[in-house]
């Protein structure tokens, strides 16, 4: 049995299977991506909501585990020499699993930098480009009388999606006809710019072919379709 009560965190969020990976998430665009490559490795873990909206990621305990207070983080009570590993960055979890897996990372050493580029892509652009328009445009950023950050971001958001419309185009995944880790850092971030966001008619999402068609294909998967409500909010 593993102990895992050299970790404050587990105080707050007692781990009930201190065997299995623990999960410290929200079903945010950047929480899913985790979720869904859990879903998808089908290696057993355990989940722990925590709630944003409380700021319960800025806790002691949340932050002995991520001291920048971001969602997701997660413990392997098994990582490398049988050691618990503590991790943070949902694309460094991301790398982790593919490779203690073996999935969804191709092996080929250039084909594995071309997927880790374009996850580089999702975490460095698509991700904070799409999140400022979130907020701009459905949050307290909306209030403002001056519209140029918004107009800054949805034209940026705009030009990111035209590279992955290019890049899709006679592809079924990012990767070819593989499906990586490029695909699940992105998916929730397409899905959640039109659809949470509402930002759909704001970046001509509709004048686009191959992203709706990857998106539609991406969410087709029951993996994901699971991923996306882990944990569960109440």
């Amino acid at each position: 049995m593993s102990d895992l009560s050299a970790f404050p965190i587990t105080k707050r969020w007692p781990a009930q299977h201190p065997d299995r990976l623990q999960l410290y998430s929200l079903p945010t665009p950047n929480g899913v991506k985790v979720s869904i490559m859990l879903e998808e490795i089908g290696l057993p873990y355990e989940t722990h909501l925590v709630d944003i909206g409380k700021n319960e990621s800025w806790t002691p305990e949340f932050l002995s585990l991520n001291p920048n207070g971001k969602i997701p983080a997660m413990i392997d009570p098994d990582g490398p020499g049988g050691k618990p590993l503590p991790l943070f960055e949902s694309g460094a979890i991301l790398l982790y699993l593919a490779e203690k897996s073996g999935k969804f990372l191709p092996t080929d050493p250039a084909r594995r930098y071309e997927t880790i580029q374009w996850v580089f892509f999702q975490m460095a652009a698509i991700g904070p480009m799409f999140g400022q328009v979130g907020f701009f445009h459905k949050f307290a950023g909306r209030e403002y009388e001056d519209k140029r950050p918004l107009e800054r971001y949805v034209n940026e958001s705009k030009r990111l999606l035209g590279v992955l419309e290019s890049h899709l185009a006679g592809r079924q995944w990012i990767m070819d006809d593989e499906y990586t880790i490029a695909d699940i850092a992105t998916l929730g971030w397409v899905r959640n710019l039109i659809g949470f966001y509402g930002a759909g008619d704001l970046v001509d999402y509709a004048s686009l072919k191959n992203v709706p068609a990857w998106l539609e294909r991406g969410l087709a998967r029951p993996a994901v379709q699971r991923g996306l409500d882990i944990p569960q909010r109440p």
